[in-house]
């Protein structure tokens, strides 16, 4: 045996991933361990429910006069409103961190279906491994 330096290679297969607007490396397996929430797409939509919530207290009349208000465009203001008008389970998809792979805040703000059923089908969601806990149901009674 020599008492030369032995070198130990080891191989980690890594992705980069687009997360939140910026990027992180991803091990196999991960994603399926990990909640992963896109700060980016919370905002947006909290964004959006708080802003329609000022439009129908009668905050402000209009889109441009919140638009206005908070200092933003009003087409993109109208863009991001368009949020409020996703699936309720969608919505807390995003929330959990358990949106669909490759849902993006701009491919969000493209205009997508109004019903339900055909969102779900342009964004599908993951299907089993849920990270998240669920609340328990309440009971029913027979």
């Amino acid at each position: 045996m020599s008492d030369a330096a032995q070198t130990l290679t080891v191989v980690i297969p890594l992705r980069v991933k687009p997360r939140g607007g910026r990027k992180a490396m991803v091990a196999p397996g991960v994603l399926a361990l990990e909640r992963r929430q896109d700060i980016t797409l919370i905002k947006a939509v909290a964004r959006a429910f708080r802003w329609r919530r000022m439009l129908e207290s009668g905050r402000f009349a209009t889109i441009n006069e919140l638009a206005a208000a908070e200092k933003i465009n009003s087409s993109y203001v109208s863009r991001v409103l368009r949020l409020t008008l996703l699936a309720p389970d969608i919505v807390e998809a995003i929330l959990d961190g358990r949106q669909p792979e490759g849902m993006t805040l701009p491919g969000l703000l493209e205009p997508s279906p109004p019903e339900w059923e055909q969102q779900r089908a342009q964004w599908p969601l993951p299907v089993g491994g849920d990270p998240v806990p669920r609340r328990p149901s309440a009971p029913t009674l027979a």
